[in-house]
């Protein structure tokens, strides 16, 4: 199973539905995209909860004039076709006006902080 795909997905569903918040199982590495998400301002909040012995990442998504400031999520690598680019040509998503995750050598990160670092990856998805 793609747990990443499957953190997408609900927080796309918890956006149409408007959700105030929206909870996913916990892994670190989904810890880190959302993380990455609170930081560029596509998220208000990020962190773990534990409920019923298990432990879920809570994910409180950003509105503006009551519409999602997410306007859309795209899976770029895949369990069955991984997607790894050199720096030179990691690109942000959206001609610029949304943002591209990549997990590098140095940890999970935008595709921007990649280049500044000389680093490239495997693009994990694009938000815009």
């Amino acid at each position: 199973m793609d747990n990443v795909a499957n953190m997408l997905v609900a927080l796309k569903n918890g956006l149409v539905r408007k959700q105030a918040e929206i909870l996913v199982p916990f892994s670190n590495f989904k810890y880190k995209i959302a993380e990455i998400l609170v930081a560029e301002g596509y998220l208000l909040s990020a962190g773990k909860e534990v409920r019923d012995n298990k432990t879920f990442l809570k994910l409180v998504p950003k509105y503006a004039s009551r519409k999602p400031v997410i306007q859309g999520l795209k899976r770029i690598s895949k369990p069955g076709r991984r997607i790894y680019l050199p720096r030179r040509d990691l690109r942000s998503a959206q001609s610029g006006l949304g943002i591209t995750i990549v997990s590098t050598s140095k940890g999970v990160m935008t595709a921007s902080n990649a280049r500044r670092l000389g680093l490239g990856g495997e693009v994990i998805c694009e938000v815009w």
